[in-house]
């Protein structure tokens, strides 16, 4: 079909603020279906072109809207990340729906920030909105948003805050260039110099950028002090709420792995039609290369196992929900679409977890060794100085930051040779095992410190030694110094096939900067502390004590 781009339409939210859209359509005449879509990175830019496509969309036969959300780029209004997703989302859903040759069905697509304001709308319950695809995006924000474990997750806050403050600036300044000139450099200073300085500064939970700027921020600090903010963009807990079908997409390398899974399961908890597709993709990366690993061809987002390109199985989902009296039926999808990384295969499952996994625990043991077979005597423990002056730098994993920082499976060898970093690791396996579903740790530890933190890595380790990181998880705790304590470690999900002859390994430490801020050690409030001081950490794995990692293991 010819297209047609009408740029900048307006649409006036209920107290009078105007948000302005692409609307994208067939050049003949409808009833055509509405794809919407809500985000704050600029409607026009080729960041949106790529992921939504939508002149591909429009050619199928969907009006497609883009949408700048309040306060961002064409619309008006104060920027305030997610505070007011809920109702502008659905008054835009019934603007969209009543746009001339609409059917009257509106669907919902996009990732990350453009996934949640889908679920926000949806809890909103605008009666045209028949089905939400949301991509890569939250659950809980204290889990991969703001923070994980209780500790913050300075990695994407920082340099996600920085770059939104490009056009709060140019806002604020758009009559008065010799302000905005000045303003607009210190600001791009301090966004290339994040991983040199900006992470590095002190306090993390109140950071000085922010104020310098007067921008906007996510972190979690100011979700403490405001919950109504934070909980404006929560999704836990309210799924059964949104009464619709959703297509939930992520990553097992994307920061929110976790929230992915997590709507999914409540959906389909709650009883609503959900599908699941995780491939190995990380937050901006889906093709099958993904950090040191090639996952193949058919890994990537543009093949699916040969299945098609994922927007065109966006659009087939769609199309079943929003025109269901003369479409064909949706794309051959099965309730859940997994990539099974080492195996680099796709499999078909009927649900989330699966039932066939088997939780078992890998013990701890003397002499750096990891075991099936508990501990059955004292084997003593093991000790590291934790520093915040010196923390374990990241390496990989599941994280969106600074660009200087790969995420996805990474050689580990830098990370292992720390005396900071404790390294367990089992014989050489027989044959392969899948780990498929959540990964969680037990760890009985002490330290001289009133709060500090713990991070539990699990690694596979091939025959050549070259060790890569497969999950990982972090608990920060306030403790009684001295006392033994047992924490458990959040290490999230993952679908992976540790082949025979390969080893897993456990990696316990301290710290995993800058992704999450530093424990200072001191007990220090999170928005006023700046000092530090070292903490003398002990992991116990004996009989009465014994740390363990539990993984869910699926039997051929």
């Amino acid at each position: 079909m010819d297209v047609t781009v009408a740029y900048n339409v307006p649409t006036r939210m209920r107290d009078g603020a105007v948000l302005r859209a692409d609307v994208y359509r067939p050049a003949a005449g409808g009833p055509y279906p509405v794809l919407l879509a809500r985000l704050p990175y600029g409607k026009s830019v080729p960041m949106t072109a790529s992921m939504l496509d939508p002149l591909g969309l429009a050619r199928d036969g969907f009006i497609v809207v883009i949408q700048d959300t309040r306060g961002r780029f064409a619309s008006e209004g104060d920027w305030e990340p997610w505070t007011y997703e809920e109702a502008d989302g659905y008054d835009t859903v019934r603007w969209a729906a009543a746009l001339a040759d609409s059917n009257g069905r509106v669907g919902m697509i996009g990732a990350s920030y453009f996934g949640n304001t889908q679920w926000m709308a949806a809890l909103a319950k605008p009666p045209e909105l028949k089905a939400i695809a949301p991509q890569i995006t939250w659950s809980d924000p204290d889990d991969g948003l703001f923070s994980r474990g209780g500790a913050i997750e300075l990695g994407i806050n920082l340099p996600w805050s920085l770059a939104q403050g490009v056009d709060t600036l140019m806002r604020r300044h758009g009559d008065d260039p010799t302000a905005l000139g000045p303003a607009l450099g210190a600001l791009i200073e301090d966004l290339d110099q994040v991983t040199s300085f900006g992470y590095g500064e002190l306090p993390a939970g109140r950071h000085p950028a922010f104020q310098r700027h007067g921008i906007r921020e996510i972190g979690f600090e100011r979700s403490r002090q405001d919950p109504d903010w934070s909980a404006a963009c929560r999704v836990a807990g309210r799924q059964a709420e949104v009464e619709l079908p959703s297509l939930n997409i992520g990553g097992w390398y994307d920061i929110f792995n976790q929230g992915t899974l997590d709507n999914y399961v409540e959906s389909r908890a709650a009883g609503r039609p959900a599908t699941l597709i995780m491939g190995p993709w990380t937050h901006a990366n889906f093709t099958g290369q993904i950090g040191d690993v090639n996952f193949g061809a058919a890994a990537s987002a543009d093949l699916i196992g040969f299945r098609g390109r994922s927007i065109d199985l966006q659009s087939a989902w769609f199309r079943q929900w929003l025109t269901p009296d003369s479409a064909p039926s949706g794309p051959d999808l099965p309730p859940v679409l997994l990539f099974v990384m080492g195996a680099n295969q796709w499999r078909e499952e009927q649900q989330w977890p699966l039932a066939r996994a088997v939780d078992t625990d890998l013990f701890l043991r003397a002499d750096g060794g990891l075991a099936f077979d508990a501990p059955q005597a004292d084997e003593g423990s093991d000790t590291y100085v934790y520093d915040p002056d010196d923390p374990v730098p990241t390496t990989g994993g599941a994280l969106l930051m600074s660009s200087e920082f790969r995420s996805g499976p990474l050689d580990q060898a830098a990370v292992e040779e720390r005396s900071d970093v404790l390294v367990y690791t089992t014989e050489p396996l027989t044959e392969d095992m899948e780990v498929t579903g959540r990964v969680r740790a037990l760890v009985h530890a002490a330290t001289d410190a009133p709060t500090t933190d713990w991070v539990v890595r699990l690694c596979d380790v091939a025959p050549e030694g070259i060790s890569l990181n497969v999950v990982d998880g972090i608990v920060r705790a306030n403790t009684t110094p001295g006392e033994f304590t047992e924490h458990a470690v959040d290490l999230w999900s993952t679908s992976y096939v540790f082949r025979a002859g390969h080893r897993l390994r456990v990696q316990i430490t301290s710290s995993n900067f800058p992704r999450w801020d530093r424990n200072l050690n001191t007990g220090a409030p999170l928005d006023s502390g700046t000092g530090y001081r070292p903490a003398h950490q002990e992991i116990a794995h004996d009989a009465a004590r014994p740390s363990r990692i539990s993984i869910p293991i699926v039997r051929p």
